[in-house]
């Protein structure tokens, strides 16, 4: 009998859901273990240190001194290394801290706060912030992404039981889009709608609707849960590879053009409905440089912009 795959879990700056998301494979997971061994896992073993593993499973992204550290010893302690989730391959949610000073957080977090204000920050035993949130791969060399908030447990299994029998993970560069089964159709639609407003058409694209949803420019790795069950797609998954590697190609004009070809909103307003909510439709991504490095994305710009309107409708 061959010696069993080790396997080292560690998680950063995230919110834990992607180790949930192992343990939701259930008894698949035995399939895994039958041919690996977890040695170091915060949420199963009580191992301090990273013992030598063949594969490395990292979660969360760079955002403090302890993140930093872990991920070099995980990358020295195993021969390959896995970024899973979006927090990990693009920075994820912790990425949104990007437009915020670190002053500007703890004011609002500790000192501003109506449910956790104190009178101090608190710095005793706490891993100091560092000035950037940083996807995994700008810190170690990552052999497999496997985006997703958290990615379907069928992608975990996947990719999972690929490494432990020695072969390729399967992978597509299909959008949420791909599996949704809304129907694409011209409209009448001339205004962009809240989902709030209304109960969307179940069989209708929400981009038809007027709603904004970003399926059309995010990858698959969670089998379109939420536009089956009427929510608009936000992105966890991070963006489609056109988005990330095409310079001339950006969240908010794809889905610009695709909803004015669809409806009877122009492009332009579209645009600047997303520059708006930029907080929320590029919240997952944009502390990778393939979408904070670009040109056109100018967040600050349009944070200023969209708080100066509002300062002025609410003078007014």
């Amino acid at each position: 009998m061959s010696a069993k795959i080790a396997i080292n879990t560690e998680w950063l700056s995230v919110c834990g859901g992607c180790h949930v998301g192992i343990v939701d494979l259930h008894e698949k997971i035995l399939d895994v273990l039958g041919a690996a061994e977890i040695r170091h896992c915060p949420v199963l073993t009580d191992i301090k240190g990273y013992p030598e593993a063949d594969v490395g499973i990292i979660t969360g992204a760079i955002r403090n001194e302890h993140d930093r550290h872990a991920a070099e010893a995980m990358r020295k302690a195993c021969k390959l290394v896995i970024g899973l989730g979006t927090c990990a391959v693009y920075g994820g949610l912790p990425g949104a801290g990007m437009v915020h000073t670190r002053e500007e957080i703890f004011d609002t977090v500790y000192l501003h706060n109506r449910t956790t204000k104190t009178d101090i920050i608190p710095s005793d035993g706490v891993s100091p912030l560092e000035k950037m949130v940083t996807p995994l791969d700008e810190v170690i060399d990552v052999d497999l992404y496997l985006p997703g908030c958290p990615p379907a447990s069928s992608f975990i299994f996947d990719g999972l039981l690929a490494l432990v029998e020695g072969k390729t993970p399967r992978t597509s560069d299909e959008s949420v889009c791909g599996r949704c089964r809304r129907k694409m159709t011209k409209t009448d639609v001339d205004r962009i709608k809240q989902t709030y407003e209304d109960l969307p058409d179940p069989d209708i694209c929400f981009l038809s609707q007027g709603y904004i949803c970003l399926g059309s420019v995010t990858l698959d790795r969670c089998l379109s849960p939420c536009t089956r069950m009427g929510v608009t797609c936000t992105g966890c998954a991070g963006p489609t590879l056109q988005v990330l590697t095409e310079p001339n190609r950006d969240i908010r004009t794809e889905v610009g053009e695709r909803m004015a070809r669809l409806t009877k909103i122009e492009k332009d307003t579209v645009i600047r409905a997303i520059e708006r909510g930029a907080k929320t439709h590029y919240a997952y991504a944009m502390a990778t440089k393939m979408i904070g490095g670009k040109p056109t994305f100018l967040i600050n710009q349009w944070i200023a912009e969209t708080e100066t309107v509002g300062a002025e409708g609410g003078a007014a």
